[in-house]
C-alpha cells in the first residue's frame, strides 16, 4: 500500500551537505513543509550557519529550531549510562548510541508543537542509527510517519547527490566536491570516525583521524593528578570545584585531550548484522569510567557489584541497539540507580600518556575495613581459623565430583 505524502516533516538537520540535500528532496519529492531541528550536543561546531542555510533553502524562521541540549544530554543520558559502567563488547563507551534517543525525543516534541505528521533522519540504510532514531520515534509517538531518504531515494552515487545539489542551488564547499577521507559524528561525549581510509581493519588509522586527543607519545612527560567528587554515582566536582554535568564533562575532555586519553580502534558488530571498523575518541568519558569504578570499589557490596556488572552487559546492548525507551532499559536503570545510593566520595586519578589510573579513593560510606584486611594479628572480626571450614564446605562438591571421576577411571 502506498502511503500518502507527508504534509509537514521535522528533519534532524545538521546544516551539512547531506541533510541540506535531504531538505530539498523532501520539498521536491513530497511537496512537504519542512521544519528543521538542529541539536547542540557539544559537537564543537558553529550552529549559526545551519540556520542561515535553512533560510536560504526556503525554510520559514518559525520552522527553524536550534536547541542547546548539552546539559540535558549529559545529565539525563550520559550520566545514567555511566552509573551502569556500560561498555558495548567490552570496549565501546556508546558515545554515538546515547545521543540518538535525545535527538529522537526532541524531534517528536517539535512535531507535536508544530503539528507535523512526519519526522525524518539522515541515517543510511546500512548503519545502526536508522534503528536507534526510529525505535525512539515509535516508542514516543507510535503512529508517526518516518521518512528515511537513504532507503527511499533513487540516488546511486555521490555524483548524483552533487548533481541534485547543483541543480537546486544548494551551496557546495570545495572540500565536499571530493570524496571525504572518512566520516565523523561527534558530541560532547565522543567523536566517531568511520569509512574510507578506515575501512581496512588491518591498516593503522592515520594520525590525522584523531581530533580530540593528543597522541600519547606527544603527551606531557609529567603526570596530571585530578580529584573527582561523586554524589550518588554522578561526578559533581573536579579538584573540589562544583560543576554542572556538561561543564564537568567538558573539563574532563580537556584533561583527556592533553594527556592522550580515550582512543579506541574497534571492529564492532552492528545491530543490522555486519562488522564495522571505527576509531573513537572519548577522553572525558574514559577518565569518568575509571573514576566511577574507583568509587564503587569501596562503596558497593560484592554481591551488588557483581550483579551490576552482569546487568551492565545487557544494558549496553539495549543502548547500542536503540532501546533506550524500552521497559527493560527502564527496569535496569531503576536497579542501577538504587545501587548508587551510597556511591559518594572522592577519587584521585593519575593521567599519563594515554592512561587514566585510580591512585586513591575515599568515601564516608566506605565498606573498606583496614582492620579486616591487615596482615597484622589482632583483628577481632575475622578469625583466620574460620577459613578452613569455609574452604571445606566450598570444596565439598568438587571432592564428590573428583571421587566419582576416580571411580569411573578404575
Amino acid at each position: 500500500m502506498t502511503l500518502p505524502a507527508p504534509r509537514k516533516v521535522v528533519l534532524a538537520y545538521s546544516g551539512g551537505l547531506d541533510t541540506s540535500i535531504i531538505l530539498k528532496w523532501l520539498q521536491t519529492e513530497y511537496g512537504a513543509e519542512v521544519v528543521t531541528f538542529t541539536a547542540d550536543l557539544g559537537q564543537g561546531e558553529e550552529l549559526a550557519p545551519a540556520k542561515e542555510k535553512a533560510l536560504k533553502l526556503g525554510i520559514k524562521p518559525e520552522n527553524i529550531f536550534i536547541d542547546d541540549l548539552r546539559e540535558e544530554f549529559v545529565r539525563d543520558y550520559v550520566f545514567p549510562m555511566f552509573r551502569a559502567n556500560a561498555l558495548y563488547e567490552g570496549q565501546y563507551l556508546l558515545g554515538t548510541s546515547i545521543a540518538r534517543p535525545l535527538i529522537a525525543k526532541r524531534q517528536i516534541e517539535i512535531a507535536r508543537q508544530v503539528g507535523a505528521d512526519a519526522v525524518c533522519h539522515g541515517a543510511t540504510g546500512k548503519g545502526n542509527d536508522q534503528v536507534r532514531f526510529e525505535l525512539g520515534y515509535y516508542a514516543l509517538e507510535p503512529d508517526i510517519r518516518v521518512v528515511a531518504p537513504w532507503r527511499e531515494w533513487a540516488f546511486k552515487s555521490r555524483e548524483h547527490l552533487l548533481d541534485f545539489a547543483e541543480k537546486h542551488q544548494i551551496p557546495i564547499s570545495k572540500d565536499k566536491r571530493g570524496e571525504a577521507p572518512f566520516s565523523v559524528d561527534a558530541n560532547l561525549l565522543h567523536s566517531s570516525s568511520e569509512g574510507k581510509v578506515l575501512e581496512d581493519p588491518a591498516v593503522e588509522a592515520p594520525e590525522f583521524v584523531h581530533q580530540r586527543t593528543l597522541s600519547p607519545e606527544d603527551a606531557p612527560d609529567t603526570p596530571t593528578v585530578i580529584t573527582l567528587g561523586f554524589e550518588k554515582g554522578d561526578a559533581v566536582s573536579i579538584n573540589g570545584e562544583a560543576m554542572s554535568p556538561a561543564t564537568l564533562l567538558t573539563a574532563l575532555n580537556q584533561y583527556g585531550h592533553d594527556n592522550g586519553i580515550g582512543r579506541l580502534d574497534l571492529v564492532e558488530n552492528r545491530f543490522v548484522g555486519m562488522k564495522s571498523r571505527g576509531v573513537y575518541e572519548t577522553p572525558g568519558g574514559t577518565i569518568l569510567l575509571a573514576a566511577h569504578r574507583g568509587i564503587e570499589s569501596i562503596t558497593l557490596d560484592r554481591g551488588a557489584m557483581h550483579l551490576k556488572d552482569e546487568l551492565a552487559v545487557k544494558y549496553a546492548h539495549l543502548i547500542y541497539n536503540g532501546f533506550w525507551f524500552s521497559p527493560e532499559r527502564e527496569m535496569l536503570q531503576a536497579a542501577i540507580d538504587h545501587s548508587q545510593a551510597k556511591v559518594s566520595g572522592t577519587v584521585r586519578v593519575k593521567l599519563y600518556k594515554g592512561n587514566a589510573t585510580v591512585i586513591g579513593r575515599e568515601s564516608p560510606h566506605s565498606l573498606y575495613d583496614q582492620e579486616l584486611v591487615t596482615f597484622e594479628d589482632g583483628a577481632v572480626a575475622y578469625d583466620q581459623k574460620d577459613a578452613a571450614g569455609f574452604i571445606k564446605l566450598n570444596a565439598l562438591r568438587l571432592r564428590v565430583l573428583g571421587k566419582r571421576d576416580q571411580r569411573d577411571e578404575d
